[in-house]
């Protein structure tokens, strides 16, 4: 969301200008397609990580400029909050062993990260809510020392008006408020980019908001915050909450939150742009010198500078991207409904899955956006994100009946949606080793019906059942899964088991 981000006030012509800034992009950005001015097809892909610091106690640590100062590495960065690191893997071009090779570099990365960490009494987490994350560590205090971050918390509260209400009803009900963004901090998540050229954008991210349920169907990781257990997947619904900016009176009038799945399927990449501008006012008016039509009209390429930080701030499951590489305008789909971990295999198949599927699905003679309403993948999505590996979908019958029927998640992603992945793989020319290994990952977590999520839950009931407060049971929960964790075999071996107590010092 802009690295370059610089805190200040912002009076009525600075909106008024950013506006008229935006449609000169919007215009710009028309005007590339229409040149054909894009790069060819790259194949390629990238990864970005959110991870959490952890003690030994499985409690959060606010360190996160500390270690990052000892990581020294530009792959590392800082997110919204203290206890937050990201990590950023260069893209890679789909094909061969290019997900055994993605593994090597997260393990590398990750281990010199989590031992940089421990030399201050922390270490790395991947998941996608910490367990033991109270209401007290989500503060505006705990904010990242970031000019940018302290300036979206302050625009989106001002944009509100007033607290913002959680309010999440899963296996049990959480109810609070809060004065900042920052329970945003909280969930940490896998973004799967991927290059794709105008011609394809609208098929690879119709397929991308199709593959979101069973995405997360199998992936899902968040099943506490709070100390409550709530959805399987809490990370979207405390996500829309902690950064909506609509009071009650607007979610009243149809007003659309920030944090979105969307409305209907598209038929080009510019159709998000400007439904991004039509429907949400700018919460960061900084403006760049470029005027992006005179870059054009000198046969140069616009930065678009206004409309990449605008896009920034509304956060589609799906996001359409703009950027720049060696001269050159590219678009990216951004996928970004995954939860982080729980292990670097467990990463790497999901990532195999989605690129897999979305390939095969985008490329199908009638694709299920064809054979499904918009509303039908929306609420699939919500079923997911409540029930994780058990849900059920509707999804489009296969034969030439057709029409939509419902089928739960595991005989879908074993039936039909792996098959398809598979295909998929093959046909961007990965090595048959690592489709069999990674796809074998999804088969195996849906044979045992074990995800994160349903691993957190069990182990936690089983905290409880020893006799553990509930504080006790989130704390062991945490502990246990961040040495399964580090061991790295995938989330689907786990036993449900409890950690060595905390020695005391």
């Amino acid at each position: 969301m802009g690295e370059k981000v610089v805190a200040g006030a912002f009076d009525l012509s600075d909106r008024q200008h950013y506006r008229d800034k935006l449609r000169r992009c919007l215009r710009g950005l028309e005007r590339l397609l229409a040149e054909k001015r894009f790069d060819r097809p790259k194949n390629l892909m990238g990864l970005e990580i959110e991870l959490n610091l952890a003690g030994a106690d499985g409690q959060p640590r606010m360190l996160n400029a500390q270690v990052l100062e000892r990581i020294a590495s530009r792959d590392f960065q800082t997110e919204l909050a203290t206890f937050n690191l990201e990590v950023n893997i260069a893209p890679h071009r789909l094909g061969g062993r290019v997900f055994d090779r993605l593994a090597e570099e997260l393990r590398t990365s990750l281990a010199y990260a989590h031992r940089k960490a421990a030399e201050l009494d922390a270490g790395i987490v991947m998941i996608g809510i910490l367990p033991t994350l109270d209401r007290d560590d989500l503060v505006s205090s705990n904010l990242s020392a970031a000019d940018r971050y302290t300036l979206l918390n302050d625009q989106i509260v001002a944009a509100r008006g007033e607290d913002f209400t959680l309010d999440i009803d899963g296996v049990e009900r959480l109810t609070c408020t809060a004065r900042s963004i920052v329970p945003e901090a909280a969930c940490t998540s896998v973004q799967l980019h991927l290059q794709v050229t105008p011609g394809r954008f609208a098929d690879v991210w119709n397929a991308a908001q199709v593959a979101c349920a069973p995405q997360i169907a199998v992936g899902a990781n968040s099943p506490f915050l709070f100390g409550r257990e709530l959805w399987r997947e809490s990370r979207p619904p405390l996500f829309l909450q902690s950064t909506d900016t609509r009071p009650p009176e607007l979610q009243a009038q149809g007003v659309r939150p920030r944090t979105w799945f969307g409305e209907r399927w598209i038929g080009s990449a510019y159709e998000l742009f400007e439904e991004n501008l039509r429907y949400f006012p700018a919460l960061l008016p900084i403006c760049d010198e470029e005027d992006p039509l005179e870059v054009l009209d000198a046969g140069g390429v616009p930065s678009l500078a206004e409309l990449v930080l605008h896009n920034g701030t509304i956060y589609r499951w799906n996001r359409p991207v703009y950027g720049i590489a060696d001269g050159v305008p590219h678009l990216r789909v951004e996928n970004r409904v995954l939860p982080a971990g729980p292990t670097v295999t467990d990463v790497v198949a999901n990532a195999a899955f989605y690129y897999g599927l979305v390939r095969a699905l985008a490329e199908e003679p009638r694709p299920p956006w064809t054979r499904m309403p918009f509303e039908t993948a929306a609420a699939n999505f919500d079923a997911a994100c409540r029930l994780g590996i058990d849900a059920r979908f509707r999804w489009p019958r296969r034969g030439r009946y057709g029409g939509v029927g419902e089928i739960d998640a595991v005989t879908l992603v074993r039936e039909e949606l792996l098959p398809l992945a598979a295909a998929g793989l093959d046909a961007w020319g990965v090595e048959p080793a690592d489709r069999d290994l990674y796809l074998g990952v999804i088969d195996e977590r849906c044979r045992r019906r074990v995800n994160g999520a349903s691993w957190q839950v069990a182990t936690f009931h089983k905290a409880l059942e020893a006799g553990m407060s509930r504080p006790e049971a989130l704390a062991a929960t945490t502990r246990r899964y961040s040495e399964l964790m580090h061991q790295g075999e995938p989330v689907h071996t786990w036993p449900v088991s409890l950690p060595e107590p905390v020695p005391v010092v």
